[in-house]
């Protein structure tokens, strides 16, 4: 059925010399973008039976974002000879953040709150303050999404992104891989699609994983350009803001299978590996793929050596930076409950709202609440940044 899901992509390119409507190429690409994405979910998961390490982990979450990676690296590499592109750079970015963090990290906790083994510890009269205990080493990522954010506020000071805040940003991800390279980890327990990848013959299953892995990275790339492109058209077509469009619609598209995964263990009692993986696909967005940004506008004929970001992009990074400040100020103690969870999820949800003045006060509100959080953690704040550079645990 994924398979078949890239099909009307497929079909639309090889029409390309016909003006399409853009509103089906927006529903064509955008189901094979899914299509793929949930491809490479499975593989990834079932690619874990024969790699190691906590290196392989972060591949494999690399490879989960690469339909949101590769979707903003088009509008950034087209800003550089197009300045109307300039706008959307940043708009995937900061949407596809504030997704994961505001939206699926809270509704984890939520499924895992009322899931039916929590909601029977409750009758049972276990009055223990509900909150998802993650593992120690985690200590380490929440240290690098703090580094990433200190780099990242620097761009909505200055209104760009310079090619050294990319190099400084992809600098940290690679720092990441290599603490990361030295964990070690579970043998992985598959379920569903995964697991019918993973029973297959080991030579087998591996001709298959790589096999689908080149179709779907294909599909992905192909349909990166007229997805986009797609997205604009028919913003205008349907009288929709644009920038709206490639902020919300497109990360929803390409989240969708990272989402369902995390959602999926978090109602089976596996709260903690859910947040996890939500919290690996936040540290590579605003690592890797902000970093990567300034890079492709370059090398698509970018001026100055700096993506240009106007005030509308200027506001949402803001936001996006105090948004991710407070989550990782919530997580020192590495516990993650409801009282949190609500709370991010009723700020993203008012942060939809598209007012200049709106998102300037929410950015501030953000400040503060995290100011509040790291006080009271403060005594977690060292270890926290210290934690990157420390050997990791096996």
């Amino acid at each position: 059925m994924a398979i078949a899901g890239c099909v009307p992509a497929l079909m639309l390119l090889a029409n390309a010399d016909e003006h399409a409507n853009p509103v089906l190429g927006l529903v064509g690409f955008g189901l094979a973008i899914v299509a793929a994405a949930f491809i490479l979910g499975w593989i990834g998961e079932a690619a874990e039976l024969d790699l190691s390490g906590g290196l392989a982990v972060g591949i494999l979450a690399l490879v989960a974002i690469l339909p949101e990676y590769v979707v903003s690296i088009y509008f950034s590499f087209a800003a550089g000879s197009d300045p109307a592109m300039v706008e959307y750079a940043t708009a995937n970015l900061t949407g596809a953040n504030r997704i994961v963090q505001g939206f699926g990290w809270p509704i984890v906790a939520l499924i895992a709150y009322f899931s039916v083994k929590a909601v029977r510890a409750r009758k049972a009269g276990n009055k223990k303050e509900f909150g998802i205990q993650l593992e120690s080493d985690t200590r380490a990522d929440v240290g690098f999404l703090i580094l990433g954010s200190l780099v990242m506020l620097v761009v909505p000071a200055v209104g760009s992104m310079h090619l050294l805040v990319g190099v400084a940003l992809v600098v940290v991800y690679c720092v990441y891989l290599w603490r990361i390279s030295g964990s070690s980890r579970e043998e992985p327990e598959l379920e569903g699609t995964a697991a019918y990848v993973g029973a297959l013959p080991k030579w087998g299953r591996r001709i298959f994983i790589l096999s689908m892995l080149v179709v779907s990275a294909t599909v992905i790339f192909l349909s990166a350009h007229p997805f986009g492109d797609s997205l604009i058209e028919a913003g205008k077509s349907l009288n929709i803001d644009e920038y709206i469009l490639v902020q919300w619609l497109a990360p929803v598209a390409s989240e969708a299978p990272e989402f369902t995964l995390a959602f999926l263990f978090a109602a089976r009692g596996k709260e903690a590996a859910a947040l996890a993986i939500l919290i690996s696909s936040k540290l590579n967005q605003w690592t890797l793929l902000a970093g990567s940004m300034p890079i492709a506008y370059v090398i698509g004929g970018g001026e100055n050596a700096a993506l240009p970001v106007d005030s509308r992009g200027a506001e949402e990074l803001w936001l996006t930076t105090a948004q991710t400040l407070l989550g990782v100020a919530i997580l020192l103690t590495l516990r993650w409950g409801i009282t949190p969870s609500i709370l991010m999820l009723g700020l993203f949800l008012v942060s939809v709202y598209p007012d200049e003045y709106f998102r300037n006060i929410l950015g501030v509100v953000h400040i503060v609440l995290a100011g509040v959080y790291f006080y009271v953690n403060r005594h977690l704040i060292k270890p926290t940044l210290r934690a990157p550079f420390s050997k990791p645990k096996v």
